[in-house]
């Protein structure tokens, strides 16, 4: 990306055009989500859940559309909590970032389970208590990498990237192949298309939804991107379709090797999409099925661990804004990372992990998403109010936010009621939080270290090397060294 070349920090003058930015929606959405969700929509509603994939793909695309609003009418602040505050104060700002903590909170829950499920595939032996432990030596690693282990991390980033995208083009290769070379056995797995029934449908549209969150962290200041006004949608519309291609053909190889009823006991999709593609001969079935297994757990391992680092910048920014205890602030002398708000995060996400199953626990995200996603689209018609002169551009576009809030109430009626009592718990006790660390002054410089451009471009930066945005990378440096040839 031209505004941070290789070997340099960021904030270079070189701004960002429409590739780059769409590389960085794509990096910000497809991560370790695909390993998980796959079979969830098929074991609901067979294989009808490739309908639910593009229909979650397109309620994103138009949320993602109105952050987009809301950046270019505040170009200098990032996040929900930056534009709710703006349009309705302190505590309504603190709702919806204490609410986004709660939902990357039960995020980071999930991926302990999917780690599990993956290595019992690989290794069925493991019992009940060896699950706990393994969730628990998870969740270890997660933390002390988190202490200790950013810089090293980064410096394998681009291997460690490669590792998780060849397991990915494993199946999708070898599930083309089996589509061509057993078109029968690829319908027979494929009827009945149609199963279970609206609700249903409305379940897997919930939990599928959950692989799409991320495109928020793909805003940017305008002032980081040429034309902005036109590269900004124009970009977050072509990411998104790159997205929901990539899911869908995922989805649709894995279905058709595997089958719709097979993938509804399946708690590893790709494992069985490896095996069932790859079927003969059995040394090569079970080198395939290990590395897609081991793609798999190191693509969980790296979403979870970005995702702590990116949950526990959100409670520092928070406490160092007075609105959460000062513990989440605290540093460790030597490594300068908040040891102790890791710590609690990291241990409650364990709990978690030990009471809730991957559905409970995504289902309380998506909710808890949603009701981010509804303030930040409702904030948006009143910013364009609020800032006429700025937002002169936008005016006859009220259509895209307004349909956004729409998305995100059925998201969020979609839940079910039991879930939606436990969420609306844990957000009312954020009240009282509220009510005793609400600050009596702003601390500027420190806030500006996670809410300036430069660490907005900086966070942008990391997201442009995940998954697909990485071969992107590599084909605009490509594509680079040609014309200077």
């Amino acid at each position: 990306m031209p505004a941070h070349k290789e070997g340099r920090g960021t904030g270079a003058s070189a701004k960002l055009n429409t590739f780059d930015v769409t590389s960085l929606v794509v990096g910000s959405i497809i991560g370790a989500d695909v390993y998980i969700a796959t079979a969830i929509g098929a074991r609901l509603v067979g294989p009808s859940s490739l309908l639910a994939w593009i229909l979650a793909g397109a309620m994103a695309m138009v949320i993602a559309l109105s952050f987009s609003y809301c950046v270019m009418i505040l170009p200098k602040v990032g996040g929900p909590y930056a534009y709710v505050k703006d349009v309705a104060g302190p505590f309504p700002g603190f709702l919806v970032g204490w609410s986004l903590l709660l939902a990357e909170w039960f995020s980071l829950a999930v991926f302990p389970v999917a780690f599990t499920q993956y290595f019992v595939a690989l290794d069925p032996a493991i019992d009940n208590l060896g699950k706990v432990l393994l969730k628990g030596l998870f969740i270890a690693i997660i933390l002390v990498t988190n202490l200790v282990g950013i810089k090293a991390a980064g410096r394998v980033n681009d291997v460690l990237t490669i590792a998780k995208l060849s397991p990915l083009v494993l199946i999708v290769l070898g599930g083309l192949a089996f589509v061509t070379l057993q078109p029968g056995r690829f319908v027979s797995n494929s009827l009945p298309f149609f199963t279970g029934d609206l609700a249903a449908f409305g379940q897997a549209l919930v939990l599928i939804f959950w692989a799409y969150a991320g495109f928020e962290l793909s805003t940017l200041p305008t002032d980081e991107v040429i034309e902005p006004r036109k590269t900004i949608p124009r970009a977050i519309v072509t990411g998104m379709m790159i997205v929901i291609g990539f899911y869908f053909i995922t989805n649709f190889v894995v279905i058709g090797s595997v089958g719709g009823s097979a993938l509804g006991g399946s708690t590893s999709p790709l494992i069985d999409a490896a095996r069932a593609t790859f079927s003969s001969p059995a040394l090569l079935t079970s080198v395939i099925a290990l590395v897609v297994g081991v793609g798999a757990l190191l693509s969980i391992t790296g979403a979870d661990e970005s995702g702590t680092v990116g949950t526990s910048r959100l409670a520092y920014a928070m406490s160092i804004d007075g609105l959460l205890p000062h513990v989440f602030s605290r540093k460790q002398k030597r490594f300068h990372t908040p040891y102790l708000g890791l710590t609690i995060l990291c241990v409650t996400a364990y709990i978690a992990s030990l009471l809730g199953g991957l559905s409970d626990l995504i289902n309380s995200a998506v909710f808890l998403l949603a009701f981010v996603y509804f303030a930040t689209c409702f904030a948006t018609i009143f910013l364009e109010r609020k800032h006429p002169r700025i937002s002169s551009d936008l005016r006859g576009k009220i259509a895209i936010p307004v349909t956004g809030m729409i998305f995100s109430i059925v998201l969020m009626g979609l839940v079910s009621p039991r879930l939606i009592g436990i969420s609306l718990v844990l957000l009312a006790i954020g009240i009282p939080v509220y009510a005793f660390f609400s600050p009596q002054k702003e601390l500027v410089e420190l806030k500006d270290a996670f809410l300036s451009a430069d660490a907005i471009s900086r966070r942008a930066y990391v997201q442009g090397q995940r998954f697909l945005a990485y071969p992107l990378r590599l084909i605009k440096r490509f594509r680079q060294r040609r014309s200077a040839t």
